[in-house]
């Protein structure tokens, strides 16, 4: 029992990082210029390369965790039946 339930801690965590990368992904693409205003620096000089390049890794975090949960939860669904 204890196994499984280290399992389920592990696939919630995966599965919130993921909803975590996809808004903050979400949120890059509708209003790009919210990490110039958060921070107050501008390390692109306004060419918008750098909000690309975290679309491109969030992206990758999103797929990388998701299916790190699909993994998981494949394995907890093996355990428990």
């Amino acid at each position: 029992m204890q196994k499984t339930q280290a399992l389920r801690a592990r696939f919630i965590v995966e599965v919130v990082l993921g909803a975590v990368a996809l808004v903050l992904l979400a949120l890059t693409l509708v209003w790009n210029d919210w990490i110039e205003l958060l921070f107050r620096i501008d390390p692109d000089a306004g060419s918008g390369s750098l909000e690309w390049a975290i679309c491109i890794a969030l992206i990758g975090s999103v797929a990388v965790s998701w299916w790190l949960a699909r993994a998981e939860w494949q394995r907890f669904q093996a355990a428990t039946g």
